[in-house]
């Protein structure tokens, strides 16, 4: 088509479907490129080792003690992995960690990634990605979170039965790849209820204060001021954190079934009760909870 013949109308919708193809197949290269990665990670790992995990876990802040109660069979540091990257954040220690907990074979990361941290949420959630191509049938992901409700305090345990989402970007934006998932996941039954109720069975047999309740995820990193939290409170929210939801997003896209416990950190509600907070705090608050995570971790997949 010769476009000095064009008139001004035909050329803007000339330019239009030039610009459309040009972002449609830059889009396409961007999927393929990412089940591409997705395959050379899987593949490096299982140079590595043969180990066959049906469950991965996410170890989020402060809770990396999981590790210390498994059989380690291989790790891997996040460095040596093709594509994955590097946790920047105290207290995350950066390995892929294969072996058994409870009689259970799983796969655990040691430290996890974020949005705050500079990396698009495609490089956040990539990690499930890969455990999913390596065999795993559940996830399991746990994080520390601040408490905006005034019945769950600094300390206790939180099973998550939904979530509301406030951060930025999502892991699915972009031209759908079918060999990852649906364009469209649902996500009504994201959260399994009956796993909840297990947990919170084991928590009534071990004396351990635990909740069912809302997680609203943020970009972070930093914490909310006090009229964020009441408007996080007022919404619905029960407690609020800045991770969780793009890997609970992907792992739904991606067919794993979603189990989520977290460890209060802190209490943000009401008001009056906020303190300020350290990263020094939410550490010792969780340390001192995380036997309790991982006693419940653990008897929960041994069920399974």
């Amino acid at each position: 088509m010769n476009k000095k013949n064009l008139t001004s109308k035909s050329k803007i919708i000339y330019w239009i479907l030039r610009f459309k193809r040009v972002d449609i197949n830059t889009s396409t290269h961007q999927q393929v490129s990412l089940y591409d990665n997705i395959q050379e990670a899987t593949n490096y790992i299982r140079n590595r080792t043969d180990f066959q995990a049906t469950f991965g876990i996410i170890l989020g802040t402060g809770l990396g003690s999981l590790v210390d109660d498994m059989k380690i069979d291989a790790e891997i540091p996040y460095r040596d992995i093709p594509h994955f990257p590097i946790s920047t954040v105290q207290s995350h220690q950066g390995k892929l960690v294969f072996g058994t907990l409870g009689g259970r074979s799983v796969v655990a990361m040691a430290g996890r990634f974020h949005y705050y941290e500079g990396y698009s949420m495609k490089q956040v959630t990539f990690p499930v990605r890969v455990m999913k191509a390596l065999g795993i049938r559940h996830l399991l992901i746990s994080n520390a979170s601040g408490s905006t409700n005034a019945a769950i305090a600094a300390g206790d345990i939180v099973f998550v039965r939904d979530h509301i989402n406030l951060q930025a970007e999502n892991p699915l934006r972009g031209e759908n790849d079918e060999r990852l998932g649906p364009r469209f996941p649902d996500m009504l039954r994201t959260y399994n209820e009956k796993l909840n109720q297990s947990a919170m069975d084991i928590a009534a047999k071990e004396g351990i204060q635990a909740h069912v309740g809302v997680y609203v995820g943020l970009q972070g990193p930093n914490l909310e001021t006090p009229a964020e939290y009441e408007y996080l409170h007022r919404i619905g929210g029960d407690i609020v954190g800045m991770s969780t939801v793009p890997e609970v997003l992907v792992a739904r896209h991606a067919g794993l079934p979603v189990f989520v416990i977290s460890v209060v950190s802190n209490q943000c509600y009401p008001i009056e009760n906020i303190q300020e907070t350290t990263i020094e705090d939410v550490l010792e608050v969780v340390q001192k909870a995380s036997p309790k995570m991982v006693l419940i971790v653990k008897e929960l997949i041994q069920s399974l």
